[in-house]
């Protein structure tokens, strides 16, 4: 009489982001956080600009971090996406430091457009179109 082993099923439908990767993923923006704060980074544009972090995405082995960076005021995000990009080995290597995983992530910088996709939702939900809609209920 041998085992029977189930196959798993999957719904088909993504599941995101696993506690781990959210966890991880939260580190790696406090780390990367400080760091920036701290001015251990030693380069013009990203002295002369104060940067947000929002999110930060890890992928589901943890060896791919994909860092959201906007510039306060949304100005220069090119320029602060090349800084960020040309010490990445250094960040790499310092939130390895920091957050102690088995594999240091290796890191890529996206500029963060969350802000824009909520002002172009503000200004459709503004649009007499959809005013329009909303008063005929």
């Amino acid at each position: 009489m041998g085992l029977e082993v189930m196959p798993r099923r999957h719904s088909g439908k993504s599941t995101g982001p696993s506690q781990r990767q959210l966890r991880v993923g939260e580190l790696v923006r406090h780390a990367l956080a400080e760091l920036l704060q701290r001015g251990e980074i030693h380069d013009e544009v990203l002295s002369s600009h104060a940067l947000t972090i929002p999110e930060v995405r890890m992928s589901p082995d943890l060896r791919l971090a994909t860092i959201f960076v906007m510039p306060l005021g949304g100005k220069h995000v090119e320029a602060v996406l090349a800084a960020l990009d040309s010490h990445k080995r250094y960040i790499r290597g310092e939130v390895a430091r920091a957050v102690n995983l088995k594999f240091a992530p290796d890191v890529r910088f996206r500029a963060d457009t969350t802000f824009d996709e909520a002002l172009r939702i503000d200004r459709l939900l503004a649009s007499d179109k959809v005013r329009q809609d909303l008063d005929k209920q």
